[in-house]
């Protein structure tokens, strides 16, 4: 069977994670976020729109270049002006053409937490998410056996991280509320060979319950899609795209973040 995207690029960080000589275990306990809370921000009770994760993003592996002279700082900046209630930084280097230190621009220039989005595949990616001033991590189900999403998970809270747990249908849900996420976001692209099947957030939404935090993610790039995950139940979209290819990133974050959100007891 041939190589996928995600088979190339979590050999990628596996191999990067084989030649890391640092000790988790000497580094956890002086690790500690201490910050907004990523979570919080996508439930403010108040607040009845739903909730929108604005991504910085300059390359796909699928795509190429998205934005090759992307500003993270000042977009991270429209974006939150624009009503965003969080950033995701892309740092994968290699395939997405981010770094850690967009993650620490971007805290610089917004006071909304910073999800750091990339192939979480060690405890020292964990711990790395917190010193750089994340105020999440990224944990891919498919890219994780249940040990190390559960240990992953456990570390996270640990040091006062929350942990968006990525699935792509209901057996990958199933696994990530087993090891007991509550936090979940249900990614519409196959990171196999990167399609986007704009169902599939619809498909498996209803899996999930009551009792977890919902974000929908990719696909989304019209203010009609954003209503339709508010109306399938979710709590949040996370959108990159759409929002680094518009002529006015902060004018298309405020009509998105404007969309209501559906309330279910």
């Amino acid at each position: 069977m041939a190589a996928t995207y995600l088979d190339d690029i979590l050999s990628a960080h596996r191999r990067r994670a084989s030649r890391d000589t640092r000790i988790w275990q000497d580094r956890a306990d002086s690790v500690r976020y201490e910050g907004p809370s990523f979570a919080q921000a996508l439930v403010a009770k108040a607040d009845p729109r739903i909730a929108l994760i604005a991504e910085i993003k300059r390359r796909s592996p699928s795509k190429g270049w998205i934005d090759e002279h992307l500003d993270p700082g000042g977009l991270a900046h429209a974006y939150e002006e624009g009503g965003a209630s969080a950033i995701s930084v892309l740092t994968d280097e290699d395939h997405f053409s981010g770094s850690k230190e967009d993650v620490a621009v971007v805290r610089a220039r917004v006071s909304i937490p910073v999800l750091r989005k990339d192939f979480t595949v060690s405890e020292n990616d964990v711990l790395d998410a917190a010193d750089m001033g994340a105020s999440a991590v990224l944990l891919i189900v498919a890219a994780l056996s249940d040990l190390e999403l559960r240990t992953f998970l456990e570390l996270a809270q640990r040091i006062g991280l929350d942990a968006l747990v990525e699935v792509h249908d209901e057996q990958e849900a199933r696994r990530a509320l087993d090891q007991g996420a509550r936090l979940v976001g249900v990614n519409q692209r196959d990171l196999r060979n990167f399609t986007v099947d704009k169902h599939r957030a619809a498909s498996v939404v209803a899996s999930l319950g009551t009792d977890v935090l919902k974000v929908a993610e990719s696909g989304i790039t019209s203010v009609e899609d954003v209503e339709g995950c508010a109306g399938e139940g979710f709590d949040a979209v996370l959108v990159g795209e759409a929002l680094v290819r518009a002529p006015n990133p902060m004018q298309l974050v405020s009509q998105f973040a404007s969309v209501t959100r559906v309330v279910r007891d």
